[in-house]
């Protein structure tokens, strides 16, 4: 060190200047603190209180209505694939339950059957479920019809009709009766490997 620099350092008025400066500027820092503290004021810091606590009752209001569709999605998803399970036959027995349960209607409400022809057409974005049309012959009386279309309305099968009409015979009480109904078919698990 050089030697003035102890010179300095042994004057007071130097060392009296240096003290004050120190204290000045802890002054200034105690006075910092005071009036803008570090964080906000108390009114700052209740406002951003008041606000956080609004985010998170907002938050907890979108989180209970996700759960809640959530659980309504879960719920449609198993209501659907009981209906699917109750209503919609698979395509290794289609033909057949389907075919017959007409039959067995059409005996019942006491019509003949006549002509019947069968189409299956796959259900656009669906892998697993087709749609089969059947477009059917019958003849018998109206009251007959009623019945048949009754029997049909109270079937365990998923069926719709799409179109019925119904001309009568000449020279009698009988009706041309042509029905294409609709019902879903749906794969077997495994059967498309």
């Amino acid at each position: 060190m050089p030697k003035n620099f102890k010179a300095v350092i042994r004057d007071p008025r130097v060392v009296v200047r240096g003290v004050i400066g120190v204290l000045l500027a802890a002054n200034l820092a105690a006075a910092v603190m005071a009036f803008k503290p570090f964080g906000g004021s108390a009114d700052e810091l209740r406002q951003r209180r008041s606000e956080l606590q609004l985010q998170l009752t907002q938050s907890q209001a979108r989180l209970a209505r996700t759960k809640q569709l959530a659980g309504k999605v879960e719920m449609a998803r198993t209501q659907g694939d009981e209906f699917l399970s109750q209503y919609v036959t698979d395509r290794r027995t289609t033909y057949s339950t389907i075919l017959e349960e007409l039959d067995r209607t059409a005996q019942e409400a006491g019509i003949k059957t006549r002509d019947r022809n069968v189409e299956l057409n796959p259900i656009e974005g669906s892998d697993t479920l087709e749609m089969m049309s059947i477009t059917a012959g019958y003849e018998g009386s109206y009251a007959n019809l009623q019945k048949f279309v009754g029997l049909l309305d109270k079937s365990p099968r998923f069926l719709i009709i799409e179109s019925l009409s119904a001309a009568p015979q000449q020279g009698g009480q009988v009706l041309n009766v042509s029905l294409k109904l609709d019902t879903f078919v749906k794969e077997a698990p495994g059967a498309a490997l």
